[in-house]
């Protein structure tokens, strides 16, 4: 009679499995069969709005169905993800990220969500090198001038950033530590007043994407004094990355990508990905990011873990090393 009863309580645990993947496969089958909607935790306008637009339109075309964009701005992107961390795990909701992601762990102690647990990632879409830029006056030349500068003159060197704890200021306080040196972080409200200070030399130094340089660059009003990605830019390809002139494994390189919330199926989560591989890839999308030097890339959810789980580990690593506090 026991012996039946656990048989008995077998087949149903065994039946109730299948019945949920059954349900996961026919929801991954027929989806996405409504709206989805795409979650920008910045405000509108600048590179994300235009990257995500581009993505949802694409996405709305391959299905059939709407995809739309909807903003969710502020405390430093984290209440657009706590806003899709909360969401039903279904793929209907669906976020816009760059590398802040992976910055926010380290600097936000008290998230209402877990990152690795609330939040999956479906696809790594794009990268873009970003360089270090110095005003024309500025001594240095060249990297081995700017870090002989910056080592003789500890705390000379006025390094924008978009805000304490800001990617910027903890990229900017890994480049410095690594070269065992000491600047002065001027923190600004977002990188369009850095790049009105650096070329009126208010300030020295700032690591724009190479496309946000380049036209101040061309005009004489910026010098490009190294690649801060691991990557040559294909629209400065003669410029060597800080990785090639003697720190190697050095990359800080800007970010997007797609993320949605935890628990969703992987059958839906892998639909999205394959979806959006295929838009990375296809002919006008890379025209488009061939203009500002972006490299298109449209990974698998498992790489573009890989990439957020290394980055968060390097952060955390970096803002403790450096005391780094958010600016209240």
């Amino acid at each position: 009679m026991r012996y039946a009863r656990k048989i008995s309580q077998l087949l149903l645990v065994t039946a109730a499995v299948f019945s949920c993947v059954a349900t996961a496969q026919e929801s991954a089958g027929s989806y996405p069969s409504r709206l989805v909607t795409v979650i920008n935790p910045f405000a509108p306008g600048g590179a994300v709005d235009r990257d995500t637009r581009l993505y949802i339109q694409k996405l709305s075309e391959s299905f059939g169905k709407p995809f739309v964009m909807d903003y969710k701005s502020g405390a430093g992107t984290t209440i657009g993800t706590g806003y899709v961390a909360k969401a039903a795990a279904d793929g209907y909701t669906l976020l816009s990220v760059t590398s802040t992601f992976s910055v926010n762990p380290a600097i936000y102690t008290k998230l209402n969500f877990d990152t690795e647990r609330d939040i999956a990632p479906v696809s790594h879409m794009y990268s873009r090198a970003a360089v270090l830029v110095v005003h024309p006056s500025f001594p240095a030349r060249n990297w081995q001038e700017y870090v002989a500068y910056v080592k003789a003159n500890p705390g000379k060197v006025n390094f924008g950033t978009a805000g304490g704890g800001s990617i910027y200021h903890i990229g900017g306080a890994w480049l410095h530590s690594e070269i065992g040196a000491k600047a002065t972080f001027v923190h600004y409200k977002g990188a369009g007043p850095i790049m009105l200070d650096i070329v009126a030399g208010t300030i020295d130094a700032f690591p724009p994407t190479v496309a946000t340089a380049l036209p101040q660059v061309k005009a004489g009003k910026l010098r490009v004094i190294a690649n801060m990605s691991a990557a040559r830019s294909p629209l400065l390809p003669d410029m060597r990355t800080i990785a090639e002139q003697g720190l190697p494994g050095f990359d800080f390189t800007s970010w997007g990508g797609i993320l949605t919330t935890g628990g969703t199926p992987a059958a839906i989560i892998n639909k999205l990905s394959n979806e959006l591989a295929k838009i990375a890839k296809s002919p006008d999308v890379l025209q488009i990011a061939a203009t500002d030097g972006t490299l298109m890339i449209g990974s698998t959810p498992e790489a573009f873990q890989k990439l957020i789980a290394t980055e968060i580990v390097r952060w955390k690593k970096v803002v403790q090393e450096n005391n780094i506090r958010l600016e209240e």
